[in-house]
């Protein structure tokens, strides 16, 4: 469905129309990325539907794969291509990921972008894919503020050029439409369909569910800001201590509960942090896959405006994604409140750093100094 909309929008692109305003006639959907977004996907707007569709999948699954194999190394166990591949088939029974490649979805290509540049920020051009990834989605931009909080400072810096070259050449090349994207669309939320529906999973979302009805701006911002703001204190903590996975997947969820709409299969980042929780500690892990195999979000009554109807148990059921993000951050906070276990290791343990960064590298050893997952 929205790969649909993604060639549609090429389309557009390709025949000179304006991009907001019109409906796939496909889906009966419209197009709301930003204007480069739309200028990404015009070479899939002339190929025929099956092949786009195969052309997607296999990529996305390519970048699922190379998460799985960046996070494996990132965490200190180098992993062969046939764990790769059996850790890549396993990922697929998590709702955000399965749904991610059914709706034909971007989120697994633009989380790994997000994780070379987080991962290994040495790099000479890290940043740039964080700005690209923000150009074709705004919320990446939560990982600048990551970037910024770690000390890396350069890379955030490279983040924002690039995320204004992408707002740069949407205004060139198709000025029309980025003039209506960036003046009327930007602060629409409901643009992209109905805030109260279960599959939201967002403060947003958990709002508009309790008061039966969307939320003031002001109130939605008095609860998600701090929340999404704490979360990514605690990310940037978790990073400069050497967990740059967990750190980087806090960041992702301080972006999905402060985004006004974060549908289920925006979820994907569940992988890494899962992944990551596994290294720590292997309750906490498979208790966050089990979220997100099971997706009780569906357990009650959704649809059709039923989810004003919940009662306080659908209520917590309704919004387990949203719970379980913030158990979770809760958990790694205390954890490194009590510097015990993993979490405790400091940048400055012996470990060797790059002159401005200020954060220590990752060597190739797990955070506990040793070759196995050991350490709890």
């Amino acid at each position: 469905m929205d790969l649909s909309v993604y060639q549609y929008g090429g389309r557009l692109v390709l025949d000179g129309m304006p991009l907001y305003g019109s409906r796939d006639p496909a889906t009966n959907l419209r197009f709301t990325y930003p204007p480069f977004a739309a200028l990404a996907m015009v070479p899939l707007g002339p190929l025929p539907f099956w092949l786009a569709t195969a052309l997607w999948t296999a990529a996305s699954v390519a970048a699922l794969a190379g998460a799985v194999a960046l996070v494996g190394r990132a965490l200190g166990h180098p992993v062969a291509g046939w764990h790769v591949a059996l850790l890549t088939v396993g990922a697929l029974a998590l709702e955000p990921v399965w749904q991610n490649l059914t709706f034909g979805q971007i989120n697994l290509l633009l989380m790994l972008a997000v994780l070379i540049d987080l991962v290994h920020p040495e790099r000479r051009w890290s940043g740039v894919l964080v700005g690209i990834a923000a150009g074709v989605k705004l919320t990446p931009l939560v990982f600048v503020v990551l970037l910024v909080m770690v000390g890396r400072r350069t890379t955030a810096g490279r983040a924002l050029l690039a995320f204004a070259g992408t707002v740069a050449i949407g205004v060139a090349v198709i000025p029309g439409s980025a003039r209506a994207y960036w003046t009327e669309n930007l602060f629409s939320a409901g643009r992209v369909g109905p805030p109260q529906l279960t599959h939201n999973q967002s403060v947003f979302g958990v709002l508009t569910r309790l008061l039966d009805a969307p939320p003031p701006n002001l109130l939605w911002l008095a609860v998600a800001g701090p929340l999404a703001a704490a979360v990514v204190v605690i990310g940037a903590v978790c990073w400069r201590r050497g967990d740059r996975v967990l750190g980087t997947g806090l960041g992702a969820l301080a972006m999905l509960l402060a985004s006004p709409i974060s549908w289920s299969h925006h979820w994907v980042w569940a992988v890494p942090v899962g992944l990551a929780l596994w290294q720590h500690n292997r309750w906490a892990g498979l208790a966050w896959i089990a979220v997100f195999v099971a997706r009780p979000f569906l357990w009650p009554p959704w649809g059709w405006r039923r989810e004003y109807e919940w009662t306080p148990v659908e209520h917590v059921v309704g919004n387990a994604y949203v719970l379980a993000a913030l158990a979770v951050s809760v958990g790694v906070a205390v954890a490194l409140g009590r510097r015990v276990g993993p979490l405790a290791r400091r940048p400055d343990d012996g470990v060797a750093r790059r002159p401005d960064d200020g954060v220590g590298r990752q060597d190739g050893r797990s955070f506990t100094g040793h070759p196995g997952p050991s350490g709890g």
